[in-house]
Formats: structure tokens, sequence, C-alpha cells
């Protein structure tokens, strides 16, 4: 097939830190590759990838602009004529509007965030899309959409690895410093329970107010070690040691691709039950679900159930369930349907005429 992938023009593919969007779309896009696909990536003029490479902006475009997006989409569907490419994923919201620009190609959209009224709204204009809810959770919460397929993020495991009895004594947490994140949460918790936390996130413009009053003077506390925002490198071995890490989040999260990372880890995952983690973590494997700080530090203390767990189980449920030749197989027989649908609306439009 001949596929064309949007990423944004905001973060690099695969991303140097924060990105869990664009860092499924390098696994994604290199997995069509090894697959025998032509792929063509649209993202960011400094992101590596073994498809062909088509850039507008030469460097990430931070923060998100939504003016910025939608040069980045018209320009990336401008240059699709017809007849050279089977099917187009867009990971932008605009992407769907400016697909009128190309009608004679199918397109699939992967909705990354959680559920905003004026998305679902807009959303409702274009049902001849091709939805992918990135989970369950995720799907039951959105507008009732025509065509809608749960496709589970997955990620390349050689780039994680596990030890039976980690060497480090501290639990983690990775994420934004919002609200939604819990990570005040996470560093109570750890205190309760007497264990060392190490931190690793940074503060977006929008959670600068947050952050001030809720977050750091936490990071003072002397329990507290605080990493900055790092990428795959420090973050795999910070999981791989860890004790467990910390997802007391406050809000449906569609996903949470830092869950699967510490999975595939063999660290377990103690989150409380929002959005896609009932669905993502198994109880007991791969981690534990809680309701409240005092029941995560019972799960984190010394000699707690997250010491207990079985590492090497953890992350052979990880394996199987998140294993990124799992989401490209799944991608690429949604892209062969809708492609199916497309030849099949034009013969029945020239058998009409």
């Amino acid at each position: 097939m001949r596929i064309a992938v949007l990423s944004t023009p905001f973060v690099a593919v695969p991303p140097e830190r924060y990105g869990g969007t664009e860092l499924m779309i390098y696994h994604l896009v290199e997995g069509l590759m090894h697959r025998g696909h032509d792929v063509t990536l649209f993202a960011t003029g400094n992101s590596r990838t073994s498809a062909e490479l088509r850039a507008l902006y030469p460097e990430p475009q931070w923060p998100p602009d939504p003016l910025v997006d939608l040069n980045h989409v018209t320009w990336a569907l401008a240059q699709l004529p017809q007849g050279e490419f089977d099917v187009v994923h867009a990971h932008s919201a605009s992407a769907l509007a400016c697909a009128r620009l190309v009608p004679w190609l199918p397109m699939v959209y992967t909705v990354h965030h959680a559920r905003e009224e004026v998305c679902s709204a807009y959303y409702r204009h274009f049902s001849d899309a091709y939805y992918v809810a990135i989970s369950a959770d995720q799907a039951r919460r959105e507008i009732p959409f025509a065509r809608i397929d749960v496709i589970h993020h997955g990620l390349d495991p050689r780039n994680y690895v596990w030890t039976e009895r980690p060497r480090g004594n501290y639990v983690c947490f990775i994420g934004r410093f919002a609200a939604v994140k819990g990570v005040p949460a996470a560093i109570d918790a750890a205190a309760l329970a007497g264990v060392p936390i190490r931190v690793a996130g940074e503060t977006h413009p929008v959670d600068v107010k947050f952050s001030e009053c809720e977050v750091l003077p936490r990071l003072r506390q002397p329990h507290v070690t605080y990493l900055g925002s790092i990428g795959l490198k420090e973050k795999g071995p910070l999981l791989r040691d860890a004790r467990a890490l910390l997802v007391p989040i406050e809000w449906n999260e569609p996903f949470g691709l830092v869950m699967i990372e510490a999975m595939l880890s063999g660290c377990p995952v103690v989150a409380y039950p929002r959005g896609s983690v009932p669905e993502l973590v198994d109880d007991g494997v791969t981690g534990f679900i809680v309701h409240s700080e005092a029941e995560m530090a019972e799960v984190i203390r010394d000699g707690g159930r997250a010491q207990q767990l079985d590492r090497q189980r953890c992350r052979a449920r990880a394996l199987e369930r998140f294993e990124c030749s799992r989401m490209v197989a799944a991608y690429e027989r949604l892209y062969e349907r809708a492609i199916e649908d497309a030849a099949a609306d034009a013969g029945a439009a020239i058998h009409i005429a």
C-alpha cells in the first residue's frame, strides 16, 4: 500500500523527550515499512524515519498553534495528487476538514485526546472518515461514529529491558505537571509510604499556575529527586530499576503510553481507575489499581505488593498486549478496508453514471 502519514508540526518523530503521539507514529511508520509498504511521513524536518520524509517546518513548532497546524496539514495534503497514494492517516483534527482537498483518498484519523465537546461537535461533520480510538473507554465517551476501530498503542520492546530485582529503592512519576496527571498525589503517596520518588516531567504553559502552587514546593521535599524532562535514554533505566510507576490520574486518560513503557520494563503500574487504566493494567499482573493515596502508599511500601510482583510475568504480559507489531497489523487491516470501500464506492458511482 502507498500510505501518507501526517504527524504534527509540534514535535519530532520520534520525540526527543515529550511526545506520546509522535512516539506512536514513529513505531507505526517503521512497522509499516518493515512490512513492505510505501510510506511517506509528513513531519518536522529533524524527524528520523526509514520512510520518505517531507517537511514544511525544519524544526518543531512549540508550543502548539492551530494556524501552524493548519499550514502543515494543507501543505501536506496539497502533495497528494490523485493516483499516487492509496490512503492517508492523519493525527490532527484539522485534517478532517482539509480532506475535502483530496476527496479521492480515504482518511483514517486517530483520536488522541479525551472527549472535548467542541471537537465532538466538529467530528459530526465528517462521518466518512475512519476513526480510531486508542482505548475502548475513549470510544465509549465519544459521540457515535459511523466507523470506529479501537487500536491500542504499541511499542518496540527492544527499547525496554527488565530485571528480576530492580537496583533502585524508589518509585517514580513521569508526566506533565498538570492537575489531571496527579503528580502531587504521587509525591504525597511516596511520602506516606516512606519511599523515595524520582519525578520526571515539565510544566506546559497552560499549567504554570497549578505547577507553581502544587508541584514546585513538593519537588523541594527531601524524599523527592527531580529529573527534569527526560527521553527514552533516561526513561528506560529509570523504569527498569523502579519499584513502581505511580499514575494517580484525575481525568479519563485516553491511553497513557508511559504505562506500557513501564510494563515492558517489568515495572508495575500503580494507578487510579480512571479512563483507560482498568483496560490497560492487569491488576496483580502488570500493576495495581488503587483508589486513594493511602492505598497507593500501602502497595508501594517496603514489603508491599509492588515489591512482590513477578516482573518477568509483567514483561511477558506487556509483550502479549502491547508489542508494536500488533498495532501495525491492526492499522494495516483498517487501511485495507478503507481502500476497498473507496474502490467499491468509486465503482458504484461509475455504474450509476
